[in-house]
């Protein structure tokens, strides 16, 4: 072996095994207590299928998130370790198989005690700018926050709502943002296809924007807005109604099943 791919080979040892020490460190002083991490996700239907080797992967990205994350309650809502354990642990489902850096590059969570409004500037093609105002429960912004109501989060985590979760949308978001913008695209594994993965929800956003001009839908009509919320809906239905994906877009469950590593399975509320 050449000297310098040596070198090279010691250096990444090194940065893993600082790493390594550094998750161990994390742990070790700012572990989530053993009481309020089982009394948290007992209630969380979203994880009762989890092995008891998942839910110690998730307990350990859970416990980094929070630590990586500064959470900051609006309107003076206190956040408790239990919301940030509710909120954290969903968001980490997601990347379960995927590593913590996968959301990296941010740092707030900011919860709402409810739905909140925004106020956007739209031009038509003549110049005209107008003000329209929304009222959000979620919202994913690239380099900056994620954003939520406590009141919609409430609702979708400690009662199964297939194809609705609010935490699951907003991060999913930050993971299509990962490859710059949200576009439906998010970096693909290297043992991924592109044109199938392109190929399969591209086909699958025209077949629903089809049958909603027929009147007709099996998911939430919103995946219609873009390609992005295609992909956040999509993701709400793998974890919250996998069976609905695999009787109506089997193609995009499979490519999702490819993406996140993991098999979703059929949930009841607990």
């Amino acid at each position: 072996m050449p000297i310098t791919d040596l070198a090279t080979q010691r250096n990444i040892i090194s940065v893993k095994w600082l790493e390594r020490l550094r998750t161990y460190y994390i742990l070790k002083k700012h572990g989530i207590p053993d009481n309020i991490w089982f009394k948290t996700t007992k209630k969380l239907p979203l994880l009762s299928s989890l092995t008891s080797t998942q839910m110690s992967h998730l307990r350990v990205l859970s416990t980094l998130l929070i630590h990586r994350k500064t959470f900051f309650g609006a309107h003076e809502l206190e956040v408790t370790l239990e919301m940030k354990i509710v909120i954290v642990a969903q968001a980490c489902l997601e990347i379960l198989h995927l590593g913590i850096e996968s959301f990296d590059g941010w740092e707030e969570i900011i919860i709402y005690p409810s739905a909140f409004k925004v106020t956007r500037e739209t031009q038509n093609d003549n110049g005209l700018v107008t003000s329209e105002n929304t009222i959000l429960s979620g919202e994913a912004w690239g380099k900056g926050p994620v954003i939520l109501s406590w009141d919609d989060v409430e609702r979708d985590s400690y009662t199964l709502r297939a194809g609705h979760n609010v935490v699951i949308h907003e991060f999913a978001h930050k993971l299509d943002m990962l490859n710059g913008r949200a576009n439906g695209m998010p970096p693909l594994h290297p043992d991924m296809i592109i044109e199938e993965w392109t190929e399969s929800l591209s086909q699958a956003y025209e077949y629903l924007i089809h049958r909603l001009d027929h009147h007709h839908t099996e998911i939430n009509a919103y995946a219609a807005t873009n390609p992005a919320e295609f992909f956040a809906v999509m993701c709400e239905y793998y974890f919250t109604s996998p069976q609905t994906l695999i009787d109506h877009y089997p193609k995009v469950y499979k490519e999702l099943k490819r993406y996140f590593r993991q098999q979703t399975h059929p949930i009841r509320n607990q």
